[in-house]
């Protein structure tokens, strides 16, 4: 019994004494080969850079066609000679539907008073419509997904008291494309910079193992496993990579708040009512994105670069 708890102590000794060795090499590996590194750092900040630029970009796109999707909707036009009964049954059966979001009520009197407002001085021209109002009482419904407009008109011109619905299809439909299509344009560019970043630090880490290709042969002659020779190799690339994150999560910092100020400060964004994200709204999402980026990529890259010198 004895004996078994010693060789546990043993092998548990070895183990830990052969992850220190794998971390101690891969560190001492990123600081010998200092051009090397610095080379691969450069090129790994510059992708992520993009990156990261694209993201914040492609968010605020979206974040923006939400913004104005929830601004979206249509106006339901009520038949005259409905009463306050069937305009209550009315809105009720509106919330009911799937994909409606807001349903709000505008009287006779409300639109005629929104008519006259864009009268500005000349309110008096519609003075004869106070006392016979032809502006119809109407909802205005916004919807939860703009891609279910048509789905949604349909069900509400089949509802008791609606004369017709005035709504900007064209409207709807292009900011429906325009989401789809930063969707698709900021997953292209992601796997692209992936790939590119994966080359890069597979191609680095390929001229430091080129030049210790002679110890690896004699590690590989005496036993050591090709896990136990990789090792070094991967840490070192997922050092480069976290390293990597964290210039480049500080310089996006800097561009992109600096940009934001920019932008907010102008009088266009002043006269419309879009907000947009600010860097610590989003700071841990790209954070977590760049570690993620940073390591798998030096994990990869280290292991591609590794594969033909493995062979013996």
């Amino acid at each position: 019994m004895e004996t078994l708890l010693e060789m546990e102590k043993v092998g548990m000794t070895v183990r830990y004494s052969s992850f220190g060795y794998l971390i101690k090499e891969g560190f001492r590996s990123v600081f010998k080969q200092k051009k090397m590194t610095s080379a691969s750092i450069i090129i790994m900040c510059a992708t992520m850079f993009m990156f990261g630029i694209f993201f914040l970009i492609g968010k605020n796109v979206n974040y923006t066609v939400k913004q104005v999707e929830s601004q979206q909707g249509m106006r339901v036009i009520i038949k005259d000679g409905a009463t306050d009964t069937d305009i209550s049954n009315l809105q009720v059966k509106l919330k009911e539907i799937d994909g409606v979001n807001t349903v709000t009520f505008y009287s006779k009197e409300d639109a005629l008073a929104t008519i006259k407002s864009s009268f500005g001085d000349h309110q008096e021209l519609l003075s004869a419509y106070t006392e016979d109002n032809p502006f119809p009482a109407s909802f205005f419904v916004t919807l939860t997904d703009l891609n279910k407009n048509k789905e949604v008109q349909d069900k509400i011109m089949k509802l008791d008291n609606v004369e017709e619905i005035s709504t900007r299809n064209d409207t709807i439909s292009n900011l429906s494309k325009i989401a789809q299509s930063i969707q698709t344009i900021t997953l292209v560019l992601l796997l692209l910079l992936i790939i590119i970043s994966i080359f890069i630090i597979s191609y680095t880490i390929k001229l430091t193992v080129y030049a210790r290709r002679k110890e690896i042969s004699i590690m590989k002659y005496v036993g050591a496993t090709n896990g136990f020779i990789r090792g070094p190799f991967i840490i070192e690339g997922i050092i480069i990579g976290i390293i990597s994150a964290f210039i480049t999560l500080g310089i996006v910092d800097i561009v992109y708040s600096a940009t934001m100020s920019n932008i907010l400060s102008s009088s266009v964004m002043k006269a419309i009512t879009i907000s947009l994200y600010s860097f610590n709204q989003l700071f841990a999402e790209i954070l977590l994105i760049y570690l993620l980026l940073g390591t798998s990529i030096g994990i990869i890259g280290s292991s591609i670069s590794m594969r033909k010198y493995l062979k013996v």
